[in-house]
């Protein structure tokens, strides 16, 4: 069993909504910084509840995507699945709902992983294939986080 799956989620043809996949093509670049035995990066666009399966070889599973809180766009967050799931007003992005049955559908099966999710709040969610400018803006800073919770994650031994 591995331990963290890096899951990008999120539409690319919906601007904002893409930014966990356009998050997870920027780790690909930095794979070599990363030890494939403990640690994957996966596109999982909108499929999640498809991958459940997934879950099963993961102590972990950290979600890059949008949320919607109500903060000022680009707000980045990092929660728990407690905080999902106890707070009804915590607007995450479809298939996020779709993450938690997944979760569900694994511990049925035999397994089911910590969920994490480092998320940013969305500026347009609308037809296009580009983040929005305050999103691109904010991108360094979504990656710093997100690269600090993979390394706490991981342990002492990474970057």
């Amino acid at each position: 069993m591995k331990k963290l799956l890096v899951l990008g989620v999120g539409n690319l043809l919906l601007m904002d909504e893409g930014i966990g996949v356009h998050a997870v093509h920027k780790f690909w670049d930095e794979k070599e910084n990363y030890d494939e035995a403990i640690v994957d990066f996966i596109d999982g666009g909108t499929f999640t509840q498809d991958i459940f399966y997934l879950f099963e070889t993961y102590e972990i599973v950290l979600v890059l995507d949008i949320v919607r809180a109500g903060h000022p766009p680009g707000t980045i967050y990092f929660l728990e699945e407690d905080d999902l799931r106890s707070n009804p007003k915590q607007m995450l992005s479809l298939h996020d709902v779709d993450l938690l049955d997944s979760l569900s559908m694994a511990e049925m099966r035999g397994h089911r992983p910590l969920l994490k999710v480092v998320g940013i709040e969305p500026e347009t969610i609308d037809w296009g294939t580009q983040l929005t400018p305050t999103l691109q803006k904010a991108m360094p800073d979504f990656m710093k986080v997100a690269r600090k919770h993979i390394a706490k994650l991981l342990g002492p031994s990474t970057p």
